[in-house]
């Protein structure tokens, strides 16, 4: 087997790790709650994207500014278990798993940096 090869059969083997993460600003506790089928890949885009000043959270990029990468942590707090079953959709589990977090932290208005629910 070639090297492409083994790298594809290695990545079905042990998918990227799907779960739900949390910003938070250490500076006034505002929190940023997201998700991922590849979670540890969307922090680290997150955190560029913070570097660069190019997220599409302006609330969050302006307090990133404000108070400097010192001030914010990064976290995977929840992780969706992999599942044989074929039917099983991961990116509706994610979904769901999301809706159960932002629910119990609400991370709206002075309290975070997610939109409300419509």
């Amino acid at each position: 087997m070639d090297r492409k090869n083994e790298l594809k059969h290695a990545y079905k083997e042990n998918p990227p790790l799907a779960g739900i993460y949390k910003v938070t600003n250490k500076a006034n506790g505002k929190i940023f709650i997201g998700k991922g089928l590849n979670v540890q890949g969307r922090l680290n885009s997150l955190e560029f994207q913070l570097k660069c000043g190019s997220s599409m959270n302006k609330d969050l990029q302006n307090d990133w500014k404000q108070y400097g990468i010192e001030n914010f942590t990064f976290e995977i707090i929840d992780k969706l278990e992999p599942s044989n079953n074929l039917q099983c959709n991961p990116s509706d589990e994610l979904n769901e798993l999301e809706a159960l977090w932002l629910n119990k932290l609400t991370p709206y208005g002075d309290k975070g940096y997610n939109k409300p629910p419509k």
